[in-house]
């Protein structure tokens, strides 16, 4: 759960800038996903699975909200709990401020052990690629 908070907070700060294309790689180098021009996040089947949206809202494929980011690098849950927070440095850290992850300004993506978990490619934020894991691939944490 904690390194899919991780993705999640980091995503989530990208919604707030015009959404970039690239692709989401897990920890073996295979493509898992894609964000699109448009907000939609895709699975590596092209399956639209979810949006970010330029309010900070993500959506699930129905167009139900499942959480936000806030400009602030604040991460909240459906019900709008705050679930922890996306640092300038690309740290994120949970609710308790504990660091659970970062993202490199290369593109990895490392748990809290320093051990690369994915990458991103193209034209992908920190943000986005911690809001992406978070909310879309829940079972990579």
């Amino acid at each position: 759960m904690k390194l899919l908070f991780m993705f999640v907070a980091i995503l989530g700060l990208s919604t707030f800038l015009i959404a970039g294309e690239g692709e989401f790689r897990n920890g073996s180098g295979n493509t898992i996903g894609y964000l699109k021009s448009d907000g939609a996040v895709r699975n590596s089947a092209g399956n639209t699975i979810g949006y970010f949206k330029s309010n900070g809202d993500v959506r699930d494929k129905s167009g139900n909200t499942i959480g936000s980011i806030e400009s602030n690098g604040e991460i909240r849950g459906s019900a709008g709990n705050k679930s922890g927070k996306v640092m300038s440095d690309g740290s994120v850290r949970d609710s308790s401020g504990n660091t659970i992850g970062k993202v490199t300004s290369d593109g990895s993506v490392r748990n809290s052990a320093g051990n690369s978990i994915g990458r991103v490619t193209g034209d992908i934020s920190k943000e986005q690629a911690a809001a992406f894991f978070f909310f879309f691939f829940s079972d990579l944490v």
